[in-house]
């Protein structure tokens, strides 16, 4: 392993993309922190403290935590993200999107120019709500608002720094992506959450320093999170693959085709999918119970809808399970796979080609999905489980499961493979030398 490390910085072209990956990812750290003018950051961190749990919280997570700062990148890459998840789902039923999904390079770059035009669009309606946002926030405790100087001022200054500023952060992530190494806006999300793990752990620290927790209590949670990690890792490296055939065509003197390859199917991606889109909806009832502090019926109503709550953790587990396989049937259309097939020739064995094909792809889909769902059930519920029966740290928690560990292990194993590949391509060993020799085997 420090061999095929050391080979990393041989490689001039790749050494150069890793050290332009880090440069970036600092770049965007430091505007995590840059305030946006006219805000009372101590208020705002007062009003966070309490708004964890809500979708104020899960918004900041893919901030980075600048949302919570009010920063120059407050937004986040989040606006992108809703832009393409907008443009994803158009493609399912407007004509106009399904063309260019199918017209190749050309289509490909309308709908990333679409995409950016609609990031800009969804990014400047967010930062004018973050304005009305801020100055609407509670007094804090020292009497001291959040926004002194409340106006049409605040609110256009907060709209052209916010939109800039994630407009910058999709550049960032085009660069990255261009002539870095990974995928810039994964790695741009994932930059956001490792950031809190060295907090994390040394809240678990000072817990076993101030004698709050036995040290194998602290040996036996950090043995769950290591087991939780490799589970994850299995699961997002799982693939079901389904034989193809491709028939042999003469052109000429030549013969084309006959080879026998696979559709691979991965399940990871439709998972973090789910759990982002369920966890949006279950946030709903506690942040709209910030707006009703003094409604002694909403706030009973919404004591249900607590994290710590049984009933919250059913509730997630179905949309999670629901999300899952909606997603997965926007994402994945098995017509439009059996199409393509058939006009290059390709066909499954044992299956007729056509609507058969369609049939069988969406069958196996279909089963593949449902343990994979319940898996992402449970990785969803699981920090939860663990802050409230083992009394790990909320900040710590976040690491046992959910979005942020998904995440994470899905954009490093990504990354990974690419430097892999990058150290293959030259001849260098790679990370992965030990199950290649096997698999030739």
């Amino acid at each position: 392993m420090m061999k095929s490390f050391q080979s990393v910085f041989k490689i001039p072209d790749l050494k150069y993309r890793i050290l332009f990956t880090l440069g970036i990812l600092v770049l965007y750290r430091i505007g995590c922190h840059l305030p946006t003018p006219g805000i009372n950051a101590e208020a705002l961190s007062e009003f966070f403290e309490q708004s964890r749990n809500t979708l104020f919280g899960l918004y900041d997570i893919f901030a980075g935590g600048a949302f919570s700062k009010a920063a120059v990148f407050g937004l986040g890459i989040m606006p992108y993200i809703s832009a393409s998840i907008i443009i994803q789902l158009l493609g399912a039923v407007i004509p106009y999107f399904q063309r260019l999904q199918k017209e190749g390079e050309e289509g490909r770059k309308k709908i990333t120019q679409l995409t950016r035009y609609g990031t800009v669009f969804i990014a400047v309606m967010q930062a004018l709500g973050a304005s009305l946002f801020l100055e609407n926030l509670p007094i804090t405790r020292s009497g001291i608002p959040a926004v002194p100087h409340p106006g049409i001022g605040f609110k256009l200054l907060v709209m052209i720094t916010m939109t800039a500023g994630t407009v910058l952060i999709m550049w960032m992530g085009e660069q990255i992506t261009e002539r870095g190494i990974g995928n810039g806006i994964s790695l741009i999300i994932f930059a956001g959450i490792i950031e809190r793990f060295p907090t994390a752990i040394l809240a678990e620290v000072q817990q076993l320093a101030a004698g709050n927790r036995h040290l194998i209590a602290e040996i036996f949670i950090f043995a769950l999170l290591f087991g939780i990690i490799m589970s994850v890792v299995l699961v997002t490296e799982g693939t079901r693959k389904i034989p193809v055939q491709y028939a042999k065509r003469v052109i000429g003197r030549k013969i084309y085709g006959g080879q026998s390859t696979f559709i691979p199917i991965r399940v990871s991606g439709f998972g973090v999918m789910a759990i982002i889109f369920a966890n949006s909806l279950m946030f709903v009832p506690q942040t709209v119970g910030q707006f009703f502090l003094n409604n002694e019926f909403v706030q009973n109503l919404i004591s249900y809808f607590d994290m710590e709550s049984p009933v919250y953790w059913f509730f997630l587990g179905i949309l999670i399970l629901f999300f899952t396989y909606f997603y997965a049937a926007i994402a994945f259309n098995p017509v439009d796979v059996a199409e393509n097939m058939q006009k290059q020739g390709g066909f499954i064995p044992g299956v007729r080609p056509g609507k058969k094909t369609a049939d069988y792809i969406d069958h196996v889909l279909s089963r593949v999905m449902f343990p994979a769902a319940l898996f992402f059930a449970v990785i969803a519920i699981f920090p939860f489980f663990v802050s409230r029966y083992l009394n790990v740290s909320p900040i710590f928690s976040q690491f046992f499961g959910g979005t942020s560990l998904l995440i994470m292990v899905g954009v490093a194993l990504d990354t990974l493979q690419q430097i892999e590949s990058h150290l293959l391509m030259r001849h260098y060993d790679g990370f992965m030398k030990t199950g290649r020799i096997r698999g030739r085997r």
